[in-house]
């Protein structure tokens, strides 16, 4: 009898993880080229030069001002249904849950965890860096906002930079950083880049934000994607580091349980002449030793179909006819 042992619901994961027969040769994994380093030295001035526009109380304090009073919610009151459901499209939750479902199969697929930990490296640098700043600056909102034309900085808030911009950026960025082809990337950065920008507008719009925390919030999340190749060597280690613990954790598992030891294969080989004569002649004399005959040896020499008669068990069902002859006698009379 077979047994086979009940896999866990870990045991599962992996299986499903090995559907794939070998993970790709090659992995489009982008480097960090002079292109990529100008493109993030860029964005760190930018970042550098909101902050310091807003600390020194400058021209950009003033516009911020201006746009709240302005009250965009009341100016298009129309697609306010609208810009309340798009805007959750920059939320954590939700955005994690469904990049994350769609990475999973990813890595599935690809025979990878490589997707997935990208995404987990690019939250945790997101939530330290933009977490930081936000408690760094302490900036209250337009809704809190105490003093007419001051920067509000310092005062206990959290809305500097945007956490809905940074995490729009990120969130749906890393679908494109994460591209098999260049082609998906150049379409896919393009959809994440107006994705992040209606995000930030939205939360102007609805006056949670200050239009230069969308600023921040966009060049704090472009600096998290732009610097992710730097972080390419150690999600590798990791990714290793895990495929090493399953296989020592499979072992583990192995050596608690053995299976039942397996024979070595017995090789086939044809019988011989000899062999077939001598099996023939064994299966004929136990035929006549039990007294009867085997059931595959005919009863008698062969007949035509059109001679044979047929025969129940209780006897034939043909009538029986006078002037019939048997088959085999001979008589000295015609029929008539």
């Amino acid at each position: 009898m077979r047994t086979e042992r009940n896999l866990t619901r870990l045991d599962r994961v992996f299986a499903r993880l090995d559907r794939e027969p070998e993970r790709p040769a090659n992995l489009d994994v982008p480097r960090m080229s002079r292109h990529r380093v100008a493109l993030l030295t860029g964005t760190l001035a930018f970042y550098l030069a909101i902050v310091y526009l807003v600390v020194t109380t400058s021209w950009l304090v003033r516009f911020d001002w201006q746009v709240m009073f302005f009250r965009p919610y009341q100016q298009w009151q129309g697609i306010h249904w609208f810009v309340d459901y798009y805007v959750v499209l920059g939320q954590r939750g939700p955005t994690a849950v469904m990049v994350a479902a769609w990475l999973g199969w990813r890595s599935w697929r690809q025979h990878t965890l490589r997707p997935l930990l990208t995404l987990g490296a690019s939250l945790l640098l997101l939530n330290i860096t933009v977490g930081a700043a936000k408690l760094g600056m302490g900036r209250l909102g337009p809704h809190y906002a105490t003093t007419i034309g001051s920067n509000e900085m310092g005062l206990g808030g959290d809305i500097f930079p945007s956490g809905h911009t940074a995490n729009a950026v990120v969130t749906w960025g890393i679908l494109a950083y994460l591209a098999s082809t260049p082609r998906a990337r150049r379409w896919l950065s393009a959809l994440s880049a107006l994705t992040a920008l209606g995000v930030g507008l939205a939360t102007v719009y609805l006056g949670t934000h200050w239009l230069s925390d969308v600023l921040l919030g966009w060049a704090a999340g472009l600096l998290i994607l732009l610097a992710l190749p730097w972080c390419e060597p150690g999600i590798a280690k990791a990714e290793v580091a895990l495929f090493d613990l399953r296989d020592r954790w499979r072992a583990r598992k192995g050596a608690t349980a053995p299976a039942a030891p397996v024979g070595a294969p017995v090789p086939l080989r044809p019988r011989t002449a000899a062999q077939d004569e001598a099996a023939a002649r064994e299966t004929v004399g136990s035929g006549a030793r039990s007294g009867r005959a085997p059931v595959y040896l005919a009863p008698g020499p062969h007949t035509a179909r059109s001679e044979r008669t047929p025969v129940t068990p209780a006897g034939s069902r043909r009538p029986p006819h006078a002037d019939r002859i048997p088959r085999g006698a001979t008589t000295s009379t015609a029929r008539p």
